[in-house]
């Protein structure tokens, strides 16, 4: 491979690489978010699911999104929902309150995040109730089959009755209860533990002279679409794991969904047979049902245009109630922050298959994962996330060095054989194929193989967007302090000129504005300087236009790259910095004194074997 193949593997990752941030300084314009009707209303539609299967099909008012309170025996009148009693949730971590109307989990905040990096900042709300802007709660109630009517059953406007409990805590779970007045009791008990797993029970006992079905189910629904980052590096949507298959469904796509039968229009359904969860993630926050592992279920990802509510539902086979019976099923609810360690460990100890998939690895999952993993040990070890990137940015190299070396010795070498390549190069003219000729029998009389200086380069590719992916992603970035004024690296850089970089009290200019983008921070700053410093060591192209492009590109990637965040333009550094130290010690230690100012000077001239070897007039000179 000679300067030219090199140059163009390297303008190629290059290209990429500008394509990537061009995306990043620019995404798609943001959907608009369709606005709320803030008066109270009930929640009508959200009572069931179609029918068990094998049953008839409900007519088109009945729909989950069409039908209104049942109006039987034991239909309850619809209560208001800022009217409706509510029972407190407060553990260590998440504090809100459930609707008894419904008995609906539509209250919640998590304690430990706030929705900007400041100690006054609200806390961030993940389930909202319905009634207000962006409506978020999850449900629960039955599909009745056979001779059972949906008035007969709780639908989301029934009232509940508490019967024990009151607030909602880890030592303290509460039991909801309904009567029907034709001879069934429904009851649902709720507990939470001490991070984001609810555990929802339901039962019913048939106090009737015969025999029943009917099957539970689960519910989540998001009234609007919601405001997504927009980043097409992140999913925000529905994510799904259906017996180890994993998908992912974006909101903008649920409204093309297909048709089904008993579901819709826009319907998607799928049966699985012993393991799968379904939930909607968002970039740091999610929502998930999760029926009993090894339990079969129907899993419903849906549309209702008549609402604008995105849903999704979980339905558990039908159970057979005899008379004097109770039938009782157990599901869970995860709902709040996307930490790793904490879905790991519901992963392991409650059996839940592939749980840690429901954050976004991306693509290079099989790099994201393991570089994720060191950088929380190493967090955990150091106690401070930008120390932790500069310590795995050590391990990346050390782990590369052995490659690396080899490529920097090719590079050194290469850089001695110039005089001898432009020779080639002035006697084969514009005979491009003697050209190749020479250079190859000169590759080979020198041992040299100039291929190997690019593998290292194209390996730092998959590297350096899997990192991005860990710090644009996951939760354990956000906020995440350094030093000084970096008081979050998944934010760009705060300093710039207009504070001194970060010695004055005032903000750096808005962040996306244009004074933004020219008046850079320090670490942009000294990502340029350590992109230059770098190139310097490097052979220079013998195109000059070549030449005139790569003396740019640490400058213009330096205003480019000015708007990442923090934490990868730290690692870019420390990179760069670490990557020239070795080159450096390397080519010192073949014979080559580097010029940071004037490329690579040879601190000596290739010489005639017998020259080497022999001084003129020297003691090793042959004797005549």
């Amino acid at each position: 491979m000679d300067d030219q193949n090199k140059n163009l593997i390297l303008a190629t990752a290059l290209s990429f690489a500008v394509i990537l941030v061009w995306f990043l300084l620019f995404p798609p314009e943001e959907p608009p978010i369709e606005p709320q009707d803030d008066a109270v209303e009930t929640v009508e539609g959200d009572l069931s699911a179609p029918p068990v299967a094998g049953e008839t099909p409900p007519p088109a008012d009945a729909g989950p999104d069409a039908s209104g309170p049942g109006t039987g025996a034991g239909a309850e009148a619809a209560a208001p929902a800022d009217e409706a009693a509510r029972l407190p949730i407060d553990t260590p971590r998440v504090e809100g309150s459930i609707s008894l109307q419904g008995g609906r989990i539509d209250a919640l905040r998590l304690k430990d995040y706030r929705e900007e990096n400041d100690p006054d900042s609200e806390l961030v709300t993940l389930l909202s109730p319905v009634g207000g802007a962006g409506a978020y709660y999850a449900a629960y109630g039955w599909t009745p089959g056979g001779e059972l009517g949906f008035e007969e059953v709780p639908n989301a406007n029934t009232v509940w009755t508490v019967e024990s409990g009151g607030t909602l805590s880890p030592d303290s779970p509460v039991t909801l209860a309904w009567d029907n007045g034709d001879g069934l009791i429904f009851r649902r008990t709720i507990a939470i533990d001490d991070d984001y797993m609810f555990t929802v029970t339901q039962s019913v006992e048939n106090t009737t002279e015969g025999a029943l079905s009917m099957a539970p189910y689960g519910l989540i629904t998001r009234r609007g679409e919601p405001d997504v980052t927009g980043f097409f590096i992140l999913h925000e949507g529905v994510v799904r794991q259906s017996d180890g298959t994993l998908d992912e469904i974006d909101y903008d796509d649920m409204t093309d969904l297909g048709a089904d039968a008993a579901w819709g229009p826009s319907a998607e359904v799928v049966d699985v047979a012993e393991d799968g969860w379904i939930g909607f993630t968002d970039k740091y926050w999610m929502s998930t049902l999760i029926p009993e592992p090894g339990t079969p279920f129907t899993s419903v990802t849906r549309y209702v245009e008549g609402t604008n509510s995105y849903q999704l539902w979980s339905r558990l086979p039908t159970l057979r109630v005899d008379p004097g019976q109770t039938a009782e099923t157990t599901t869970r609810l995860f709902a709040g922050a996307k930490e790793w360690e904490t879905i790991r460990d519901y992963e392991n100890d409650l059996g839940i298959v592939n749980f840690v998939d429901s954050i976004d690895w991306g693509w290079f999952f099989f790099l994201t994962k393991p570089i994720f993993r060191a950088l929380h040990f190493l967090n955990g070890v150091i106690g401070n996330m930008g120390w932790a990137i500069l310590g795995l940015t050590l391990m990346i190299k050390a782990i590369l060095f052995p490659l690396a070396y080899k490529s920097y010795v090719s590079m050194a070498k290469m850089k001695e054989l110039q005089p001898e390549m432009e020779k080639i190069k002035e006697k084969a003219g514009d005979d491009r194929q003697k050209m190749q000729q020479g250079m190859m029998e000169l590759y080979k009389k020198e041992k040299v193989n100039p291929a190997s200086g690019c593998l290292p380069i194209l390996l730092q590719i998959p590297i350096f967007f899997s990192l991005y992916k860990v710090i644009f992603v996951t939760i354990e970035l956000r906020h995440a302090p350094w030093l000084g004024p970096f008081r979050d690296l998944s934010a760009p850089d705060p300093t710039s000129i207009f504070n001194l970089f970060g010695l004055l009290p005032w903000a750096a200019p808005a962040e996306g504005s244009i004074l933004a983008l020219v008046f850079i921070g320090i670490l942009p700053l000294l990502l340029g300087i350590s992109m230059w410093l770098q190139q310097k060591l490097n052979p220079a192209p013998a195109d000059p236009t070549q030449q005139m492009i790569f003396a740019w590109m640490p400058w213009v990637f330096m205003f480019m790259l000015g708007s990442f965040a923090s934490g990868l333009v730290l690692y870019w550094i420390a990179n760069n910095t670490i990557t020239f130290a070795q080159q450096y010690i390397i080519m010192r230690s073949h014979g080559h004194k580097p010029d940071l100012f004037g490329n690579i000077k040879r601190s000596f001239q290739r010489k005639k074997p017998a020259e080497a070897n022999s001084g003129k007039g020297g003691k090793n000179a042959p004797k005549k």
